[in-house]
């Protein structure tokens, strides 16, 4: 007799399809089987889930299609990862299976039972009369096999204060907050904390997470050679978008079959599929790269602290400017994690120092002011580097006409088309539309067309000019570099570029928030921020948060290594350059006094009644206008207050408005926040609201609507 299967399909998002899917099957098959099932004319990857507690009765007559494939040879995907997409989709307002498919590899998404088994298959047995390059790979494969590994690294001396944090973290269940300055030694901490799970246990895996990719090479590095020499090539793996799909699914089976001690990655790490997770560490756990922009928007950080507490983990967050979020909980008053802090340095290196210039007392105009570039050459010349920051990647945010006022608008979004020079073009970095630039004024024909603001390219050009002069100690002239998003679009030129500064090569780098944080940077003992006071009046309530962070981020990129500074008897140094010294987040920022921006900011929060007293979530519209926009959003309050939705006394809804930027690839958008005292009444009223907005859509007064969503616990409003 078949068999009644339910499956977690990745159905189109908001399609108002069922969270299951219910097919026949010859076999019973257990929860977490991969199969793969007919949906319309397609056939799709799909896991096999629980019965739901009330499932829909089949009308009579009707025939259940069946499961077109098992994959077999992969084990069930375990409860505690089921659990975990469970509570994401419900919690993120998504389709179950949207989370749950987009969590496995993509490679494996498109596999068939065939093919999955070839995939599986041992190597066969080498075969005589092969050809030359046959050879030659099965060469190049023995001696990747044969490669000895890594020779064991020595244990560095833990100082009091790492010493005192991992003691704690051994003796509590945590969560943990690792508060730690730059440089004080987090790695080593977490390294320690993996080595004791997997020690106590044989099976014990851990799950290390970074928030930027060019970040996950530089830490494996550290734990290839910390923990291959006693665990095999398989104990450390990696996942991160930057991978080839093959690589990732090598990586996502070696995690899954439990090969892989030690998994290494990005935000979407945290659905890999581990069956011993025993550990997890968030680095830098602030960063807003945590938080997935686009589709299912999940927070990787959140996620964590919910998977270590559902699986009876440890979770250590990590960061020497900790979110507020994060910093609240961590109150001994609030007492949900247990904050750790190193506020020290390893060794002798010190904290740099933090110089304001008040650029309203320099010559007008000026992008460096003189004694910033004093300093930069005094460095250059003692073969020291520095670090010039702009988080504006090329030359300048806009081309100008004077005589009509006409500026380099994007056709298709309400934004501005950045003037790069170094290939002559005029970029949306919103839609990607490139054109070239124009010879003269498209409005008035005028030849003088200006370009107005600054970007890394103008900085780079504008450095070269007055370091023109300037030698270093070998008798070479100054050497200035770019590291941004357009300088690293080529595959392993990050890298490249990056070990070009470690090895001395570049005397002054310039860049954006690339390069402002996690790297060590040895020989670097200036940073400078060229023009941050934008963030100051901006109305995102978290934009002074986000710019403390960085900053301080920045800061420590200088000084690193102690031995190097007192050699050079040099000192570290941080300089900002500022139309608002006075400014509370420069106050604080001069100290390296976290805690008292932390305080001031929370205060001012509670004032408001924002996060972390609150709880938000935004519902945004795109559509053909932004009056179909703003219209759907309407009457989806209406249609709330109509039905007299559960807890609608307990959620402020605003009016909807327009974005910042409200028109994208010719699609207007709108959004409308949601603010609640409570998270469990913002979420129960977010999930009986669900069905009116799928029927809202569907109404024929809303077909200039593109799509909708949901955002909750969004980051930027």
């Amino acid at each position: 007799m078949p068999h009644i299967v339910h499956v977690a399909v990745q159905t189109p998002a908001h399609s108002a399809v069922g969270e299951l899917l219910s097919y026949s099957c010859d076999e019973a098959l257990p929860p977490g089987t991969l199969v793969r099932v007919p949906l319309g004319k397609r056939e799709l990857l799909g896991v096999v889930w629980e019965a739901p507690a009330t499932p829909d009765a089949i009308p009579d007559g009707v025939e259940l299609r069946g499961i077109a494939a098992v994959l077999r040879g992969i084990e069930p995907l375990s409860l505690g990862w089921r659990r975990l997409v469970s509570f994401a989709a419900h919690y993120y307002q998504r389709s179950l299976g949207e989370i749950a498919v987009t969590a496995l590899p993509p490679q494996l998404r498109d596999m068939t039972p065939e093919q999955l088994a070839r995939r599986l298959a041992p190597p066969k047995a080498a075969k005589s009369g092969k050809s030359r390059k046959a050879k030659t790979e099965e060469g190049i494969e023995k001696a990747a096999i044969d490669t000895p590994p890594p020779p064991d690294t020595p244990l560095l001396a833990l100082s009091a204060e790492q010493a005192a944090v991992f003691t704690q973290i051994e003796q509590n269940p945590g969560p943990f907050l690792l508060y730690g300055s730059t440089g004080s030694g987090k790695t080593e901490v977490y390294l320690r904390a993996v080595q004791a799970v997997l020690d106590a246990n044989p099976e014990a895996q851990a799950l290390v997470m970074v928030p930027e990719i060019n970040l996950t090479p530089q830490l494996e590095q550290r734990f290839i050679a910390r923990f291959v020499p006693q665990y095999g090539q398989d104990a450390v793996v990696s996942m991160h978008s930057g991978m080839t799909h093959p690589q990732r699914l090598k990586s996502w089976l070696a995690a899954h079959t439990g090969r892989a001690r030690i998994v290494l990655g990005t935000r979407m790490a945290i659905f890999a599929s581990l069956q011993q997770l025993a550990l997890i560490v968030v680095d830098e756990e602030h960063d807003a790269s945590y938080k997935q922009q686009e589709g299912a928007r999940y927070s990787a950080r959140d996620l964590a602290i919910w998977r270590a507490r559902d699986s009876g983990s440890k979770v250590i967050l990590g960061s020497a400017t900790p979110s507020l979020e994060s910093w609240h909980a961590s109150d001994p008053e609030v007492g949900r994690y247990l904050r750790l802090a190193m506020p020290s340095r390893i060794g002798s290196a010190s904290l740099p120092r933090v110089r304001l210039v008040d650029m309203s007392q320099q010559p007008r105009r000026a992008v460096f002011s003189p004694p910033l570039i004093e300093a930069i050459t005094e460095r250059v010349r003692r073969g020291e580097q520095s670090l010039i920051l702009l988080n504006r990647r090329g030359f300048a945010p806009v081309l100008f006409c004077a005589d009509c006022n006409w500026k380099s608008d994007c056709p298709h979004c309400s934004a501005h088309q950045v003037f790069h020079k170094g290939d002559r073009t005029l970029r949306c970095h919103h839609c990607g539309f490139t054109q070239r630039v124009p010879f003269v004024c498209p409005g008035c024909g005028n030849p003088d067309i200006l370009p107005l603001g600054k970007g890394t390219e103008q900085l780079q050009e504008e450095l070269e000019r007055l370091l023109r002069n300037v030698q270093r100690p070998d008798g070479d002239p100054a050497r200035v570099a770019r590291i941004d998003a357009d300088t690293t679009k080529a595959k392993g030129s990050l890298a490249e570029q990056l070990a070009q500064v470690h090895a001395g090569d570049v005397d002054v780098l310039v860049g954006t928030q690339m390069v402002a944080k996690g790297h060590d940077f040895r020989r670097i003992t200036l940073v400078a921020a060229v023009q941050p006071d934008s963030a100051l009046y901006s109305s995102d309530y978290r934009a002074p948060e986000r710019l403390f962070c960085l900053l301080m981020q920045a800061a420590g990129r200088a000084g690193r290594d102690a031995q190097y500074v007192q050699a050079q008897g040099s000192h570290p140094e941080m300089w900002i350059q500022t139309h608002e010294p006075q400014n509370a987040v420069y106050t604080a920022l001069r100290k390296h006094d976290y805690p008292a921006f932390a305080r001031r900011q929370l205060q001012e929060r509670l004032d408001a009644g924002m996060p972390p007293y609150a709880f938000q979530a935004i519902v945004r519209a795109d559509a053909r206008s932004q009056e179909a926009a703003q219209g759907f959003l309407a009457a989806a309050t209406q249609v709330a207050r109509d039905a007299g939705l559960p807890y609608l006394d307990e959620v402020f809804i605003y009016p909807p408005i327009p974005m910042a930027v409200q028109r994208v690839a010719n699609v207007e958008r709108a959004q409308m926040l949601l603010e609640a005292g409570n998270r469990s009444a913002l979420l129960r009223f977010l999930n009986a609201w669900q069905q009116y907005l799928h029927w809202l859509r569907a109404r024929p007064e809303h077909k200039a609507l593109v799509r909708w969503l949901v955002d909750v616990d969004p980051l930027s409003i």
